[in-house]
């Protein structure tokens, strides 16, 4: 037996079965490589270079942080939020890389000095000595979730960045010939004849026959059509509709009360002054001198004299005094009364306690409706997402929308409806959903595919399941069911055509070689002359239809405009230029304002431009695993 074995062991056949089960075994071994083999795990290349997963959630960190804090309570971490983030995020590091590449093949380069300064010059990291501090600046890059290194790059790139920015805005110079230009335009005034002509005026028309009235209604569908109509079911989930079954107990007020005290309490505030020293017997003369009654002005010179420092630091709370045995004594001690020297890193504090603000608490009672409703909308919120997965795997299993709106208390209703949002006899059609969230819903129903099957899409208005059954299109409406609205139409019509032609009539007589002011005389209409019309006025004596065009005529032209209310005639009488050289602070200010203006574009068109130039791939598969919570 052992020899047949042998002997099948030293054929080909075997041998080949060998490498087969060792292959399976390194592949079942190595198998997470081997699948993510060809896979591209970075979240963007730019010119091939990798942005990695851990950057870009740093990236996407720091910057939600950045908003929590700006934010504080308005800030509401909903996932169309986070993938705005997320792609924020992600655009920002692409620029940084496209700068860093140009930057780089320019040859700019930044030195460890520059670097330094810049960290030195950056109010953030002073402490109470007005000098940078290392404990505040150890302090600033835990809490971003930054290293020193990092950091340090970060700021190096940023340097660098400005210098290729101020090389770009370099170039935007306002020429003296184009500011005076410019201003010239921006102050320039002008008079004009104007006559108006408003639909109100115009005359009665004849009483239309029947036949007029059927060709205009025939003529003109669009106005006498019905609207497109659609006939669908729509389910609705939102966190408002499942608020109203969640229940908060008084004890989950009570534990939320505890775990957000800090919310419904300000801290006691105290006024100091404050004198800081590195020696501490000139700190206990200070000290000595200040208890005695020695004002703040003399203790100034003194600390002065001593080679460091006096500061009003105004109000502030414990948390503002960057050491715990500083925030110790300042708080131990009575008001007018001066704490003995206190050591730190920074040397040797002295402090006066100039006035104290009480702190406070608002009491569980007083914010009990708050906390209730704060918890109710987070639970909500919380139950919307695990409830939408449900309502999503239900109706992929065959269930109607009306039987997955019974079972998981959507909001629901059949509708035939307008766009929107009226029936047919023009009243408004209910629908299950708040009023501003009605034309969300409604966009998503005109945007639904008839017979597509009903899915969960997160819209606007919540969670959105549409159904639609029927499309009625538009059709024009019978006559004799809008005859009313075609007489009335009509005779309107009549009436714009009738103050058109005067105008038009006017406007000719103008071009003939007549003046405006005596067309409209002979013609029976009011004429005005109105002087010092600005380029941008607001709500002046001349419609803002004709506003434009009359800035662009010439002495003596005439211009015609149809406005709110009718129409508009305008023959311009003067120009009036300013001289340019009678307000120097104006054209100096507007070629400020027109630089800023033009570097600004041109650094944007310039950073454009690098980035469209570079190969900037973005594996969108991981963006979207980023932005979820």
């Amino acid at each position: 037996m052992l020899t047949a074995l042998r002997r099948l062991a030293s054929t080909w056949v075997a041998k080949l079965l060998f490498v087969l089960l060792i292959g399976s075994f390194a592949v079942w071994g190595i198998g997470d490589t081997i699948r993510s083999f060809g896979q591209d795990n970075a979240v963007a290349r730019v010119n091939g270079a990798p942005i990695e997963i851990e950057e870009a959630q740093a990236a996407i960190r720091r910057e939600m942080q950045r908003l929590s804090r700006q934010l504080g309570g308005q800030f509401d971490n909903d996932p169309r939020i986070r993938r705005a983030v997320a792609q924020q995020a992600i655009e920002q590091l692409i620029l940084d890389r496209v700068l860093r590449a140009e930057a780089s093949d320019l040859g700019i380069a930044v030195p460890d000095q520059a670097v330094r300064d810049f960290i030195f010059s950056i109010q953030g990291f002073r402490g109470m000595s007005g000098q940078f501090e290392r404990p505040v600046f150890e302090n600033f890059l835990r809490s971003n979730d930054l290293t020193e290194a990092g950091f340090l790059a970060l700021v190096r790139a940023d340097l660098a960045r400005q210098q290729l920015a101020l090389a770009i805005r370099s170039g935007a110079a306002i020429p003296d010939a184009l500011g005076n230009t410019l201003l010239q335009r921006q102050q320039e005034q002008r008079s004009a004849s104007l006559v108006t002509l408003p639909l109100a005026a115009a005359p009665e028309p004849p009483a239309p026959e029947e036949a007029q009235l059927r060709r205009f209604h025939e003529n003109n569908p669009d106005r006498f059509s019905s609207p497109e109509y659609r006939e669908a079911s729509v389910g609705v989930l939102t966190a408002e509709r499942i608020s109203r079954e969640i229940e908060v107990s008084d004890a989950d007020l009570a534990a939320a009360y505890d775990s957000r005290r800090n919310q419904f309490e300000t801290p006691e505030r105290r006024k100091l002054q404050q004198v800081l020293v590195q020696d501490e017997e000139k700190a206990k003369a200070i000290a000595a001198a200040w208890s005695g009654g020695a004002d703040f002005a003399t203790i100034t010179r003194e600390a002065d004299a001593a080679g460091g420092q006096a500061v009003d630091l105004g109000a502030i709370d414990r948390a503002g005094l960057p050491f715990p045995q500083l925030a110790e004594a300042a708080f131990a001690a009575a008001p007018g009364t001066v704490t003995a020297p206190v050591r730190t890193d920074f040397g040797w504090h002295v402090l006066k306690v100039e006035g104290i603000e009480p702190g406070a608490t608002r009491p569980l009672a007083e914010v009990r409706d708050q906390l209730r409703t704060d918890l109710t909308a987070e639970k909500a919120a919380d139950l919307a997402f695990e409830r939408a997965n449900q309502v999503e795997d239900a109706l992929a299993g065959g269930a109607t929308l009306a039987e997955v709106a019974q079972r998981f208390n959507l909001g629901f209703a059949t509708i035939r409806t307008d766009a929107n949002g009226l029936d047919a006899e023009g009243k408004p059609v209910e629908l299950p959903v708040i009023e501003t969230a009605r034309a969300p819903l409604l966009r998503t129903v005109f945007t639904t595919e008839k017979g597509a099957a009903p899915r969960l899409a997160e819209t606007e208005a919540g969670f959105v399941a549409v159904d639609v059954k029927e499309v009625t299109p538009p059709a024009l409406r019978p006559f004799e069911s809008v005859q009313p609205q075609v007489r009335e139409a009509f005779i309107a019509e009549a009436k714009r055509r009738e103050m058109e032609e005067r105008a038009a009539g006017l406007l000719a007589a103008v071009k003939g070689g007549r003046s405006l002011a005596d067309a409209a005389r002979e013609a029976g209409f009011g004429v005005r002359e109105v002087g010092a019309i600005a380029r941008d006025q607001r709500d002046g004596p001349v419609p803002a239809e004709i506003l434009a065009p009359l800035f662009e005529l010439k002495a003596n032209e005439p211009t015609m405009a149809r406005t709110r209310d009718g129409f508009a005639v305008a023959q311009l009488l003067e120009v009036t230029r300013p001289d340019p050289a009678a307000d120097p602070a104006a054209l100096a200010r507007l070629k400020t304002e027109t630089s800023q203006a033009m570097a600004g574009d041109l650094e944007t068109e310039y950073v454009a431009a690098l980035r469209n130039r570079a190969d900037v791939r973005i594996n969108a598969r991981l963006l979207d695993s980023l932005a979820q919570p």
